[in-house]
């Protein structure tokens, strides 16, 4: 499909400089801009290719003053990163949806199945299962007894939804994903070995959650493991059993929480975060990458970093002093050799005092 600047400009409430009418049909980057396409500017690190693209609309920040003249249609918005992203969005949503049961997937008879759904080969789904009105499922995912899909909710492949675990609407759950899958609970008996504590709870996942790649959320021992509205939640992270995070809060890759922490809403936990279990992080609350967080976090808005988590300035000033340790080392070297000097040229003094 071909859009023109005015029509993305009218849909984004924007502002043109240059050709209302040129066209476009697909996407670049700014650097590697062609003819045809929107590109968009967010990051000043990247505002000298602006001026070399090739790219026919460029979408800018309103405060954004060029240095030189630029040959590509502009188009002013508040925020040019959030206006791409509503674009895709309403390009993704204007693609045909796939519709229909494959002839391969097994479904139980006491299923309830809406409309307009898509189920994909060698898809199973279980006894009781509510599957909602325009679900996608991909091939070769399960979705287990008593488990609930809600509507327009997408599944992709080889996905696994244990029994009775909830899933809400207008969510993104990508391929090879595990939810419901047994907490890491066992209790240890007189001679050593391990007895395994059944885990008797589910999870629940509220509306317009996203969920990476290769991800694993447990179900809880009892009760249930949630993810409130709006959380986003990147590839191969583990949430352990009766863990509970707040609306909108945000997770990058390889990052994990142990059981019964509760994250408040609108944090953002970078990759290769370590969380422990059974503490409190406070609402708006960032984590930096490679941190790992062993107590609760209780005043809200604040940024904390490190292999021990503490607040980021306090960091800052930690690792400074961290880099200049060799340097430390040698002064404290020198000020030990000149007290031992000093000690003993005061020791002659007073030994030889009349």
């Amino acid at each position: 499909m071909e859009f023109s600047a005015l029509q993305i400009a009218t849909l984004l409430g924007g502002t043109i400089e240059g050709d209302q009418n040129v066209l476009v049909s697909n996407y670049s980057k700014i650097e590697e801009g062609k003819p045809g396409t929107l590109s968009f500017l967010a990051n000043p690190k990247y505002e000298n290719y602006i001026y070399e693209t090739n790219a026919s609309i460029v979408l800018v920040n309103n405060d954004f003053k060029p240095s030189k003249p630029i040959k590509s249609t502009l188009i002013r918005v508040p925020n040019a990163y959030l206006a791409l992203a509503t674009l895709l969005q309403f390009a993704e949503k204007h693609k045909p949806r796939k519709t229909g049961i494959d002839k391969t997937a097994k479904i139980e008879r006491s299923a309830k199945i809406g409309k307009n759904v898509y189920i994909g080969p060698f898809v199973y789904i279980g006894e009781n299962v509510v599957i909602e009105d325009g679900v996608q499922i991909y091939s070769h995912s399960s979705v287990n007894d008593f488990a609930k899909v809600g509507a327009d909710t997408k599944i992709y492949n080889s996905v696994v939804i244990y029994h009775e675990c909830v899933v809400g609407k207008n969510c993104i759950i990508h391929a090879n994903t595990v939810i419901g899958s047994d907490g890491f609970g066992f209790a240890k008996n007189p001679d050593g070995s391990y007895f395994k504590m059944p885990q008797n709870g589910n999870v629940v996942i509220e509306d317009n959650v996203e969920i990476g790649a290769g991800t694993t959320i447990d179900r809880g021992s009892m009760g249930s493991t949630i993810l409130r509205k709006g959380v986003k939640i990147d590839n191969q992270i583990q949430i352990a059993h009766n863990v509970e995070i707040g609306e909108n809060s945000a997770m990058a890759a390889c990052s994990g929480i142990a059981g019964s922490t509760k994250v408040g809403k609108d944090c953002i936990i970078a990759g290769m975060v370590g969380i422990s279990g059974h503490i409190q992080i406070a609402d708006n609350t960032t984590i930096g990458a490679f941190s790992g967080v062993s107590k609760s976090i209780t005043q809200p808005g604040q940024i904390y970093q490190g292999a021990v988590a503490i607040p980021i300035m306090k960091n800052k000033r930690s690792f400074a002093v961290y880099r200049n340790l060799p340097d430390l080392s040698k002064t404290v070297y020198e000020l030990e050799k000149q007290i031992k000097e000093l000690k003993e040229a005061l020791n002659k003094w007073v030994n030889n005092l009349p």
